[in-house]
């Protein structure tokens, strides 16, 4: 598949604030900051802050109100939103270029000036404890986040983002402010945007709004993990299907291994509909209607898992045949035919994938921020080409050994 070439623009401004620009030819532009702070950065009483800071955003400025953020992009036919993970907060926009000037002095309005007005916090309490129970009601939801805590026992990253209840009801107006002035600093943050604006017009609104003064760099002060010991977990649900989730500890974003590792979890339990795991457990048995397996990559270590939910009496017969594929996958070497297919599946996944504007955006803002780099389509693929069938007997063994694997069940 061939695509024209990607061109990316960046620069540092005075206070330390990066900035980075995809062109694209395009009349839709794309605009964000993203801070590296999240869930993981939140003191032992914060339980939350992080995504509560970030829906705060929304809901008050020294010079707007609520409403007037509301309307300020949804007036123009845009949008504006946010999201926050375990690292990172994202703050974005999608607008037509005419725009970008609007887009940006908002953004930055939201992420320098948020006042966190007492009567709003009030009401956005209730919205996220909404948010909360209605997550609890959804265990093919709810596995994740307590398989991580599992895995995570006693680290930050084990938190759920949500927070807790009881947490959440102890947030004030300090509580914002406290968070964001230990992180929403200059060179804690990456603006990123992606359209056919000129980078020199899109540098000098970015020093006109984002040039804000600096009050002293302060990088999360992140501790690994442990390696964690595998536990096997039983809870009692009022579900009609019995929910599974196993997994362990995999590699960072800035481990190599992590490359071949994502293709391997692509022949697992991939998007493909001819994983591994589907194929087994769906396309044989008929023993579940979703399979899959994930890998997500924090800055210095990750998680491996596997999910799917069945029928109770089930069960036994379904995690049989998963260990069965983890077992080929560690002892079975792929043959040369075999590698060649699994990469031109997951190579064609990226190129698909690249075509949907918003995720490659959002990923511009997540690779600069941890790598001060933007990986091309073309060198994504490149990376995947050098792929050997002895890495992935390497990542296998060392992250799907029967002894690395820790289980969560819902029954």
């Amino acid at each position: 598949m061939k695509k024209e070439k990607e061109i990316f623009h960046s620069a540092i401004l005075p206070n330390g604030l990066r900035i980075v620009h995809l062109e694209t030819d395009s009349p839709v532009s794309y605009a964000g900051l993203v801070v590296q702070a999240g869930t993981r950065d939140e003191g032992e009483h914060e339980f939350g802050l992080a995504h509560f800071v970030e829906h705060m955003l929304f809901k008050g400025t020294a010079r707007r109100k609520s409403w007037h953020i509301l309307n300020r992009m949804e007036n123009v036919g845009g949008e504006l939103n946010a999201y926050t993970t375990k690292e990172e907060t994202f703050v974005y926009s999608i607008f037509m270029e005419e725009h970008f000037n609007r887009a940006l002095e908002l953004m930055s309005d939201l992420v320098f000036h948020s006042n966190f007005p007492v009567a709003e916090i009030d009401k956005e309490r209730e919205v996220i404890l909404d948010e909360l129970n209605s997550y609890k009601d959804d265990p093919a939801e709810l596995i994740f986040d307590e398989f991580e805590n599992l895995l995570f026992a006693g680290h930050s990253l084990g938190h759920a983002i949500l927070g807790t209840e009881e947490s959440l009801r102890t947030f004030d107006t300090s509580s914002g402010r406290s968070f964001v002035e230990r992180y929403y600093r200059p060179e804690n943050l990456v603006f990123f945007s992606m359209g056919r604006t000129p980078f020199q017009r899109i540098s000098n609104l970015a020093e006109k709004y984002l040039c804000v003064a600096s009050n002293g760099f302060r990088h999360p002060d992140r501790k690994k993990p442990q390696t964690s010991i595998p536990h096997s977990l039983r809870k009692k649900k009022e579900t009609h299907q019995t929910h599974i989730l196993l997994g362990g500890q995999s590699y960072g974003l800035h481990d190599a291994k992590r490359v071949p590792f994502y293709l391997l979890n692509n022949i697992l339990g991939g998007p493909g509909m001819n994983s591994r795991l589907n194929v087994s457990l769906r396309e044989k048995q008929g023993l579940v209607y979703t399979v899959e397996s994930n890998v997500t990559s924090y800055t210095d270590t990750g998680v491996f898992s596997i999910y799917f939910g069945t029928d109770p009496r089930q069960m036994e017969k379904a995690l049989s045949l998963v260990h069965k594929e983890l077992k080929k996958l560690r002892e079975v070497k792929l043959t040369t035919t075999q590698l060649a297919a699994v990469k031109k599946q997951m190579i064609g996944q990226f190129c698909v994938s690249s075509d949907n504007k918003e995720g490659t955006f959002l990923a511009l803002g997540k690779s600069f921020l941890h790598y001060d780099r933007y990986d091309s389509l073309p060198e994504v693929i490149a990376q995947i080409e050098q792929i050997t069938a002895s890495d992935l007997l390497e990542v296998a063994n060392e992250i799907l050994a029967p002894d690395a694997l820790s289980q969560l069940i819902y029954y």
